[in-house]
């Protein structure tokens, strides 16, 4: 089994630069920034990409000693990130020097239990051993010197703080390892995760042959069905039928994302009660961002009356147009109802994940997308798209060779997506679409000589004649031939 993600959780006061730093480290510009305090309320999750290893980290409000208002949710927040952080990193301010609240937020720390690393940020101009150097008191060994602003030192951080995880086996090249389909059943608390679960399992089941991933304590629970063999990534720890109610509902948002990293197929599950929140939509991006076939199951569709059901279609509709490739399952999972054409979706989908493409028909699809809709013209020059071919599974990696592929638009990389999907029947899947530029042949030093612009023919015959007049002009005429 692959290695479930670490996960390392961002702690200090309020306005140490966190956000800022949680940015560098994702890539993205999710974490709210502003330079005043306690801006960031509610935990923010994201999928780390500076380090040596894949890792999920964690932004959070900060630790305050004494918390009043809006703070004390903000500290329940923080709490709850370092109860299921595999590592902390806990941040100071190198301008504002050691404070009484870093005491605390030590303090608080190494209660935890958790490895601990200290960073000192905003340390751009400074010297390093100088920024960190009122640190050493704190007990949690050498403090880094970083500038989170501006990327500096944050590599080295990150070096260090995941250099005892190995790097986890690509998702994608270990499939044919045991030929299950790895299925993560993601969603709010009491929208029937659970109750899913337990019609895939076999509720009167009792799972004795969990096998414990290689970190922390998700466990993969085999089940077979239709004449296909599937592993369960249960993101809760549960070992026994009985425990699956009290347990998998309370999953954490970490463990979502570790389970999404893990899986082929993600099953995103939605209330047919409850409309599509901010924190539905996040974690639906997350699983995008990710790049796993997505498959989204309302439930608790039996209970809703007919004549709402149109209008109910018609929201979620409305709601889930970031994911247009993500088909639509309506279940009950208490009674069974449509569960069995969601298994044969997550077969179609794992298929579609994993389906090999040859080069000439991809090519092939590319010349007919560009005939159908030409790239645009930048600059007054026209985007040249060559060929294209795989570059990876899971999801489809699709290389497209060509000139000035720097400058194809968004749109036009989306529309280029739809049609390989349509045209390969990439059923729920995602497509990354990744354009390379190709070097010129007859660039200067390759292959034969470019030609040269009208003012560069000038310039040479101009050189010419001076060279011609500059010898008349010594009495030296053209040499004879011995």
């Amino acid at each position: 089994m692959p290695a479930v993600l670490p996960v390392v959780v961002l702690v200090g006061r309020p306005n140490v630069g966190k956000s800022t730093l949680f940015n560098r480290l994702t890539g993205t510009r999710d974490a709210l920034v502003a330079d005043m305090p306690g801006v960031t309320r509610d935990r923010q999750y994201g999928y780390g990409r500076l380090g040596p290893v894949p890792y999920v980290v964690v932004d959070t409000g900060g630790l305050v000693e004494q918390p009043s208002g809006i703070e004390q949710p903000m500290r329940l927040q923080t709490e709850r990130a370092v109860a299921e952080a595999d590592v902390l990193v806990f941040l100071a301010d190198a301008r504002t020097g050691l404070t009484p609240q870093d005491h605390f937020v030590a303090r608080e720390l190494r209660r935890s239990g958790k490895p601990v690393f200290l960073a000192v940020n905003k340390a751009e101009g400074l010297d390093p051993s100088t920024a960190a150097a009122d640190f050493h008191s704190l007990g949690l060994g050498e403090p880094q010197a970083i500038a989170s602003a501006h990327g500096d030192g944050c590599r080295d951080l990150m070096d260090l703080v995941l250099a005892s995880w190995d790097k986890p086996e690509v998702v994608d090249g270990d499939a044919e390892a045991d030929g299950r389909i790895r299925i993560a059943v993601i969603g709010r608390p009491n929208v029937g995760k659970s109750t899913l679960v337990n019609r895939l399992i076999g509720e009167e089941r009792v799972i004795a042959s969990d096998m414990p991933g290689t970190t922390r304590d998700s466990i993969f629970v085999p089940f077979a069905r239709d004449g296909r063999e599937f592993t369960l990534i249960d993101t809760a720890g549960v070992r026994r039928r009985g425990k699956v109610e009290d347990v998998v509902e309370k999953a954490s948002v970490a463990k979502t994302l570790q389970a999404i990293d893990t899986a082929h197929v993600v099953i995103f599950m939605v209330d047919a009660h409850d409309s599509i929140g901010e924190q539905d939509a996040s974690v639906l991006g997350l699983a995008l961002q990710r790049g796993r076939a997505l498959l989204i199951a309302i439930n608790k569709w039996d209970g809703i009356p007919h004549e709402q059901r149109e209008e109910i279609r018609r929201q979620l509709e409305l709601k889930l147009d970031f994911v247009p490739y993500a088909p639509v399952q309506f279940i009950s999972a208490r009674h069974g109802t449509g569960v069995g054409e969601l298994v044969a979706a997550a077969i179609k989908a794992y298929d579609a994940a994993m389906t090999e493409i040859p080069t000439p028909k991809l090519s092939k699809a590319l010349e007919r997308a560009i005939v159908q809709h030409q790239p645009p013209l930048v600059r007054g020059r026209r985007i040249k798209l060559r060929y294209a071919h795989q570059g990876g599974r899971n999801p489809p990696r699709i290389i497209i060779h060509g000139n000035q592929t720097k400058d194809v638009p968004e749109a036009y990389t989306r529309y280029l997506a739809n049609v390989f999907r349509r045209e390969f029947d990439l059923f729920a899947s995602p497509v990354a679409v990744e354009f390379r530029t190709d070097s010129n042949p007859y660039a200067r030093g390759k292959g034969r000589p470019r030609t040269l612009t009208a003012s560069e023919k000038r310039s040479a015959v101009e050189q010419k004649r001076r060279k011609a007049s500059a010898g008349r002009g010594t009495g030296q005429g053209p040499r004879k031939r011995g």
